[in-house]
């Protein structure tokens, strides 16, 4: 899809906003091709420091993750408030940046639902001459409705300056459980919301292909989402349903790259984001958890997939 159409979807938003989504899609190895690869590094809030980065050491360093980034020729780099503090003034200019302003951590009670604080703002990333903010939301929480409420001024905000919203949008919380927070309708469902929200860009996790309600009691999902022979196949038409679900290809939707895997998988699903529509994927753990010589290969071949 070209450049114009994508920007098309988003008609009724100032310019600013179409400005600045047009600067990230004409940025890195896959400028006009409107696909994107970015590298977050919000990990040190959500599982600490040594749990991201003792398997590398030179990912302590703020530095190490956006000289990565623009190495490799990503779209973008999104980090919190601190490391890019640490990094915009030296790197200006040479990779589009997003703020991400809110966050969990391991060290809250298990008794207690999934929340992120906020704990930036409009300003700093505008400050840091951020493209965009990212936020998180749980659907499926019990504090899901006090983080909408605390998050629709900052939105309201952010699109008053020209700044484009991304949305992680992970179904996690006593409503769901563990199983089926990647299950279609699950994962449908809050991509769906994330749109709702005003969210110019959806990050959601692949999705599997079983549904927390009985699949023969629902005609909406397309058969090859159940396809038990051909794993392929079945994920490739999960993902297009995910597509559908944000306002049928209307707002663009990356898929995260989860947990430290092994290549072949993560390339396998990569293609099928590839094939299901996807505009592309946010690879954090999976890239900076290597030894930089293996993240570069790695990141090169995702981009490859994507051209």
């Amino acid at each position: 899809m070209t450049l114009q159409r994508i920007l098309e979807n988003y008609n009724g938003e100032n310019p600013g906003i179409k400005t600045n989504l047009a600067r990230m899609l004409i940025h890195g190895a896959l400028a006009n091709t409107g696909k994107m690869v970015i590298l977050p590094v919000d990990q040190g809030f959500e599982h600490g420091p040594d749990k991201s980065f003792g398997s590398n050491p030179c990912a302590y360093d703020p530095e190490y993750h956006i000289t990565l980034a623009i190495e490799a020729g990503l779209s973008a780099f999104a980090a919190p408030l601190g490391m890019l503090e640490a990094t915009a003034d030296k790197y200006a200019g040479q990779i589009p940046l997003i703020l991400k302003i809110n966050s969990s951590t391991l060290l809250n009670s298990n008794t207690l639902d999934p929340y992120q604080a906020i704990y930036a703002s409009v300003e700093s990333a505008l400050k840091l001459g951020c493209i965009g903010i990212g936020f998180t939301i749980y659907p499926g929480s019990d504090s899901y409705t006090n983080m909408i409420e605390s998050l629709a001024p900052i939105i309201e905000q952010a699109k008053q300056f020209g700044l484009i919203c991304v949305v992680w949008a992970y179904a996690r919380g006593s409503g769901i459980k563990k199983i089926h927070e990647t299950a279609l309708d699950i994962v449908s469902y809050a991509a769906h919301m994330a749109c709702l929200l005003g969210a110019h860009i959806v990050k959601v996790k692949p999705p599997t292909y079983n549904l927390l309600q009985n699949p023969a009691l629902d005609k909406s999902y397309p058969k090859d989402c159940f396809n038990s022979n051909d794993e392929k196949i079945a994920q490739t038409a999960a993902i297009k349903h995910i597509i559908k679900s944000c306002f049928n290809g209307k707002r663009m939707v990356i898929f995260s790259g989860g947990a430290a895997t092994d290549e072949q998988n993560l390339l396998k699903t990569i293609e099928c984001i590839k094939d299901g529509g996807g505009n592309g994927s946010i690879i954090g753990r999976n890239a900076f958890q290597r030894p930089r010589k293996d993240a570069l290969l790695l990141l090169k071949q995702i981009i490859n997939i994507y051209k």
